[in-house]
C-alpha cells in the first residue's frame, strides 16, 4: 500500500496570495503547499481523499492516470471544487466513477454542481461532463472499492460532519477540531496515521499543532503526518520542533506502507 500527499495546505494555499512572510518566500519546495488531498494506492485500487481546486496539477505533478474512486471529506471548496477534473476518467475509460462521502456533503455536490448530476442536463455534441455515481456511506459501516475495505468515521468540523476514512493500516482525518474516545478506538493498530494541524495556537474547528501531538501520542501509531498546515510554520523549523513518529507532510510526499 501506498500513500501520496497530493495536497498538504489550508484553504489559502501556500504560499499565500501578497504574502511576504519568509515561509511564503522560502525557497524550500516543502513549504509549496496545495489545497489539501491524497491518494492511497492498493493492490486493487486507487482511491483519492478529496478534489481539491488544484487537483489536475496534483495527478501531473504525482504521474497519477487512475483514480477508480474517490473519498470525500466535507463539502468545503478547498476539499471539492476540483471536481470537474474527474471528467477525464470517466471519458477515457467509459465508465461512471464512485464518489464516497457523507450524505449531505454529496447533496451539496449535486446542488453546487447540478450540471454534472442531473441526468436532464446533457453535455453537447462534442463536450463532454464527469459521469459520476454518488453513494452515501456512514459512520462505522465498511464500503468496498475494488475489493478494499474502506471504513468511514465522523468527526466534528464546526457545525458539520466531517469524515476521516481508515483503509487497513492506514488512516485519513483532516479538518477535524477533535478525535472523540469512540473514534480513536477505530483508529487504534494503526502503521500511519494523518492528522490535520493548523498551526500551534487554538482553532474553533481545526486541531493546532499541540492538540494534534497530543491526539497522535494517544493513538501510538508508528508514523504520523500532519497536514492541512498554514504559512505559520515552515517545514523545516516544524519538523524539528515534532516529536519522533511525527513529520510535517508535504506536497508529493509519497509513504509505503507494509
Amino acid at each position: 500500500m501506498k500513500l501520496t500527499f497530493l495536497g498538504t495546505g489550508t484553504s489559502f494555499g501556500v504560499p499565500q496570495i501578497g504574502c511576504q512572510c519568509a515561509v511564503c518566500r522560502s525557497d524550500d519546495p516543502r513549504d509549496k503547499r496545495m489545497r489539501t488531498s491524497a491518494v492511497i494506492q492498493t493492490t486493487n485500487a486507487t482511491i483519492l481523499i478529496d478534489t481539491p481546486p488544484e487537483l489536475r496539477l496534483q495527478l501531473l505533478t504525482a504521474g497519477l492516470s487512475r483514480v477508480d474512486a474517490v473519498c470525500y471529506t466535507h463539502e468545503h471548496a478547498d476539499h471539492v471544487a476540483g471536481i470537474d477534473d474527474l471528467r477525464l476518467f470517466t471519458v477515457r475509460d467509459k465508465r461512471p466513477m464512485p464518489i464516497f462521502g457523507p450524505v449531505e456533503t454529496l447533496d451539496r455536490l449535486r446542488q453546487g454542481f447540478r450540471y454534472i448530476f442531473d441526468d436532464g442536463i446533457r453535455a453537447q455534441p462534442g463536450t463532454s461532463k464527469p459521469n459520476l455515481m454518488p453513494q452515501a456511506v456512514e459512520p462505522g459501516q465498511a464500503f468496498e472499492v475494488a475489493g478494499e475495505s474502506i471504513m468511514p468515521l465522523s468527526f466534528a468540523h464546526g457545525n458539520m460532519r466531517v469524515f476521516g476514512y481508515r483503509i487497513g493500516p492506514v488512516a485519513y482525518v483532516t479538518d477535524v477540531k477533535a478525535v472523540p474516545v469512540a473514534e480513536r478506538d477505530a483508529l487504534r493498530g494503526l502503521d500511519v496515521l494523518v492528522l490535520n494541524a493548523l498551526w500551534w495556537r487554538s482553532h474553533p474547528t481545526h486541531m493546532s499543532i499541540t492538540e494534534a501531538i497530543s491526539t497522535a501520542q494517544d493513538l501510538g501509531a508508528p508514523r504520523t503526518y500532519l497536514t492541512h498546515l498554514t504559512h505559520e510554520t515552515g517545514h523545516q523549523e516544524l519538523e524539528a520542533a515534532l516529536p519522533p513518529g511525527i513529520s510535517p507532510a508535504y506536497d508529493g510526499l509519497t509513504v509505503e506502507v507494509g
